[in-house]
């Protein structure tokens, strides 16, 4: 498994507490999409696991590395939903908390890995609730988490809370040229675009994935100038939807820095001849309307079961074009999203 810079200060801070008898035995992970986090907690594991650990390392040799590295320790237990489903029901946790009370295949911890906490169903995170609070000896939980405000407030409160920061700019800009040749400010734009999660901003640098970025952002300049917005449902109608719509909320969202002459916190820095056009195009209050009605319209590609994706972009490219060409107030604009 791939090791990432960034890395190795939060891993040695925290097996320095497991060293020093401070480490919690469940952890709640807070971490952004594309950081590594599961190269942190495979290390991390490892570590816990090893039965003969080398100071910060784990030996590698012994047999609980070499399954570890063979990919079937039987006392590493990843808990995350089958194949197809977004939840995590009861019955694997269930399951899970059964094998925990039996002793240790191998004589030393246990560790649970569970990489998105969050698609625990709420009767299968009442269902860990007393393992979590007092688990078996030498078991470890780390609870991978993208939003921790969604997770049951008694599940919280039951771990330790532990962030893992995005790294500095410079850094994961080295790190990304080191990976790939392409031009600074494409480099720049594509971490501003992810958050700081180097990951992220490679996977978004992948050639055809930038490919269809510019695209998107090409057709836009066209059609604001000619206000035929309907043009653009070609670049929106695909299974990306939601990838898609988030940078052309992007866009609007620089337009509005723009206009407020706060260009060095725009996202987009490949893109200031289409942000400067937009800002032209629209009022701060209109920017501002279609920014929440674009965001509104993604919320609904994601959590509405069989949506009319291609209807749903229609309507609302239709009432922007409206309200581009004057047609309609920014309140109907947005009013119109809710039907």
């Amino acid at each position: 498994m791939s090791w990432y810079p960034w890395l190795s200060a939060p891993y040695r801070q925290l097996i320095g507490q497991y060293q020093a008898g401070r480490g919690h035995h469940a952890v709640l992970m807070h971490v952004a999409a594309g950081m590594g986090d599961e190269a942190l907690v495979y290390g991390l594991s490892r570590w816990l696991l090893c039965q003969h650990k080398d100071g910060e390392k784990s030996c590698g040799k012994c047999h609980s590395c070499q399954l570890m590295i063979a990919g079937n320790h039987p006392d590493w237990h990843v808990l995350q939903p089958e194949k197809g489903k977004n939840s995590l029901g009861i019955d694997p946790v269930r399951q899970l908390i059964e094998t925990l009370y039996n002793y240790s295949q191998q004589g030393g911890a246990k560790v649970v890995w569970i990489p998105q906490t969050e698609l625990l169903t709420e009767a299968a995170a009442n269902a860990l609730l007393k393992t979590l609070e007092e688990p078996p000896a030498g078991t470890y939980f780390l609870l991978g988490c993208r939003e921790p405000s969604s997770l049951l407030a008694t599940i919280r409160s039951r771990c330790f809370y532990w962030h893992l920061p995005v790294p500095e700019e410079a850094l994961s800009v080295q790190w990304i040229n080191r990976q790939m040749n392409t031009d600074p400010v494409s480099v720049k734009t594509a971490l501003r675009l992810t958050n700081g999660a180097p990951l992220s901003a490679l996977e978004l640098l992948q050639p055809e994935r930038w490919k269809q970025r510019v695209a998107l952002c090409q057709q836009l300049y066209i059609q604001c100038q000619q206000q035929d917005m309907l043009s653009l449902l070609t670049q929106l109608n695909h299974d990306d939807a939601d990838d898609r719509i988030y940078w052309l909320a992007s866009l609007l969202l620089d337009a509005i820095k723009w206009q407020q002459h706060a260009a060095q916190f725009i996202l987009n820095h490949d893109q200031q001849p289409l942000i400067a056009l937009l800002a032209s195009a629209q009022s701060n209050a209109s920017l501002q309307q279609s920014v929440s009605a674009w965001m509104q319209c993604r919320q609904q590609l994601l959590s509405i079961v069989g949506v009319n994706r291609e209807l749903l972009l229609t309507e609302q490219l239709l009432e922007w074009e409206q309200m581009l060409q004057g047609a309609v107030s920014p309140s109907h604009f947005s009013s119109g999203m809710m039907r």
